[in-house]
Formats: C-alpha cells, structure tokens, sequence
C-alpha cells in the first residue's frame, strides 16, 4: 500500500485581480509530493511556476489571489488557515528557497542571528543548542569556516554561499517540505551543479 501524499494541491486556481478585470494565471493545477519525492515542475516564462509554490505557502502578493483549489499537508487543510497559523507552518513545517538569496536574507543582520532567530521561532531550543545546530547547518552547506561565516553579513559572501545559507535557513526548523522558487538561477554553471547536490543530499539526509 503506498504512502499518503505529503502535500496534495487540488484544482489551485489563481487569478490576477485589477478592479473589474481577471486573467486566470493558473487553472486548476492539481499535484503530489510523497514523503523524501522530488516534484520538478516546468513551462516557460509566465506560465506561473512561482505562483504555484507562492499560492501552497499563502505569499501570492496582489494583484495574484488564490481563488479555488485544496491545499492538503499531511492531511491536514492549509488553503483556509488564519495569517498567523500559516506562519507557523512557512518556516517550520514548510521550508523556503527563492531565486535571489540577497532578497532572502536581511542584509543587517548576521548569517548566524538569521540561523538562530529561524530556529527559534520554530523549535524549543535553548542558546547552547541553537548555535551548536547553526553551526553544523553552515557545514552541511558546505561553507568553510563555519564559526566564522555565522558572524558575517549576506555582503561578504558569494551568490553561491548566499545561496547555501538560505537552504541551510530553509532546512534548520527541520521542516517535512521545502519548495524551492528557481535556486540556481543568479548563480553560474559549475555553481548551479553544487547546489543542486547539496539538495539532493539534504533530501537523502534528512528525508525532507
């Protein structure tokens, strides 16, 4: 018997609003992710690819507006939850990639405040074990000297290390889905092939 979807999107509508005017951006787009699967989707530019993975994680920004479909997590609905409870999830039970990491990560803050200030939004963990997790996240990116890089800021990184941390604060609340928005982008070739198997790595590890 096979296992229950972990997420399941049914019929996802979502519509562009400007007053009186709607164009469908997406129409009934139905899918599945099972437990540790890869779902890849495609299509060409404006064929509502971040829309799709914008509408699971309620971040459509307007004149985007989801308008019909189920959102199912573990089974349990997410498409009707209040504001709040749906930032409980995003970060927590649902992790984050997006194209540019400089607009993902808060540029006066350190690497390790952001690590931190993630895990302890979302998990029960004192000083001592959210910095020795921090640690061991910047590590399993692959980021040398990773005491070090916790005290620097997204400038004095590479796009390629800037792209490590935000996956490593997409991975560190240990969350059960991530939805990555296009990760390697803004990065060139040889990078672009790094990143892809440090996720496919992360995946194997962590069975996210």
């Amino acid at each position: 018997m096979s296992a229950p979807p972990l997420l399941a999107v049914e019929g996802l509508t979502v519509e562009i609003r400007r007053g009186p005017l709607s164009l469908k951006a997406l129409s009934e787009v139905s899918s599945s992710v099972g437990p540790g699967e890869v779902l890849g989707t495609v299509g060409e530019p404006g064929a509502g690819k971040p829309a799709s993975g914008a509408a699971v994680i309620d971040l459509l920004v307007p004149p985007l507006k989801r308008t019909a479909g189920t959102i199912t997590l573990a089974g349990e609905r997410i498409d009707g939850l209040s504001a709040s409870a749906m930032r409980r999830i995003r970060g927590g039970r649902i992790g984050c990639v997006f194209q540019d990491p400089m607009t993902s990560l808060n540029p006066v803050l350190t690497i390790g405040r952001q690590l931190a200030d993630t895990m302890r939004a979302h998990l029960d963990l004192g000083a001592e074990e959210i910095r020795r997790r921090a640690i061991r996240w910047v590590e399993r990116g692959g980021l040398p000297n990773p005491e070090a890089t916790l005290g620097r800021y997204p400038h004095q990184l590479s796009g390629g290390q800037r792209q490590r941390i935000v996956i490593a604060l997409a991975l560190s609340a240990e969350p059960v889905l991530v939805i990555a928005d296009e990760p390697t982008t803004a990065l060139d070739v040889t990078v672009q092939a790094h990143i892809l198997a440090l996720l496919k790595d992360l995946r194997a590890e962590t069975g996210v």
